[in-house]
């Protein structure tokens, strides 16, 4: 079978190497021809996943019609600030009925769609279906046991999904709750965020214990505010994620928080990292769906604060620490 993976970042190229080695026919596509270039090459993608080669069976083309046509599955994995104009660009050589499956995570700014929805809305002849879980590029790519859940409104697209990306070293699980998926994946990245922060002051394992715990209590209660089951944040695309986020340097998100931390600037932070940090995007979003479902999510406040209103990470932490005082789990 045929199959179009629509970006070629780390995790673009991650699954293009895991999918190639259970024999499809992966077409890796790039959104700029010089990086096609270079990946047809090197057979390496030296900025994104260095030292992982490409097998024969992966094709790089910019080509993004030839990617698609007759693909039995297409895989997206554009950034979240890209979604909408990649899917722009997919709606006109899309079939009827073709399936999509999108890898990526993060909540639109503005709109505060979850991923699916943009490409539901720009694609409506496809089927959707998403996935996610506890997958850093980097482990998936060299053949380290890796799990994660696919979600689809119809059961037999993500037991499709589950089929294709299941293998001796990558299992997959399937569930009905898609917007549990999706927003345990794309709000976690904010959690790992501070997660970083309180790194980068210096903080312990009791500090990131307790942003754990609470941060998936804020995506817990946003999510089921929401229309999710609360269920889905107790899995692998809402606690397993979660651990993996905010303990791995592995996790751009972790390290743009220790960097903020230190003292760098945002401008500085995002300069330094070098690749699209989501949980700087996904911050303003969660912060805007907590206040139109009338959530508390004072993590998540408190890291816009860091980010967008120059407050100082160490007093956030202090304001966070001086709440008034709550019950675990009988909560406002």
């Amino acid at each position: 079978m045929k199959i179009a993976v629509i970006g070629s970042g780390g995790w673009g190229t991650a699954v293009s190497v895991l999918l190639a080695n259970k024999g499809f026919d992966v077409f890796l596509r790039s959104w700029i021809q010089e990086e096609t270039d270079r990946l047809n090459r090197d057979r390496e993608n030296k900025e994104f996943l260095p030292g992982i080669k490409l097998p024969k069976n992966v094709v790089c083309t910019h080509d993004l019609a030839k990617s698609v046509k007759d693909a039995g599955l297409i895989v997206t994995a554009a950034p979240s600030p890209a979604t909408r104009n990649t899917a722009k660009e997919l709606a006109p050589v899309v079939a009827d009925g073709q399936l999509i499956v999108n890898i990526s995570k993060g909540i639109e700014e503005g709109t505060l769609m979850r991923l699916s929805e943009v490409y539901a809305q720009e694609i409506p002849q496809a089927r959707i279906a998403v996935m996610s879980g506890p997958s850093h590029a980097e482990e998936v790519s060299r053949g380290l046991p890796t799990t994660n859940v696919a979600a689809g409104k119809n059961a037999s697209d993500a037991e499709f999904v589950q089929d294709v990306f299941m293998s001796d070293m990558f299992r997959v699980y399937t569930s009905s709750d898609v917007a549990g998926v999706e927003l345990g994946g794309s709000l976690k990245n904010v959690i790992a965020l501070c997660a970083g922060i309180s790194d980068g002051l210096g903080y312990g394992d009791n500090t990131k214990a307790a942003l754990i715990t609470r941060g998936l209590a804020e995506i817990s209660r946003l999510g089921a505010a929401m229309g999710a089951d609360e269920r889905t944040f107790m899995g692998l695309s809402g606690m397993g994620d979660l651990i993996v986020t905010c303990t791995s340097m592995h996790s751009r998100n972790r390290r743009a928080g220790i960097l903020l931390g230190k003292g760098k600037s945002l401008e500085e932070t995002l300069d330094e990292v070098h690749m699209v940090v989501e949980g700087v995007n996904t911050a303003k979003a969660a912060y805007e769906l907590s206040k139109k479902y009338g959530v508390e999510m004072p993590i998540v406040e408190e890291a816009n604060n860091i980010l967008y209103n120059g407050a100082s990470p160490r007093e956030a932490v202090l304001r966070l620490m001086k709440r008034g005082r709550k019950s675990e789990i009988r909560e406002n």
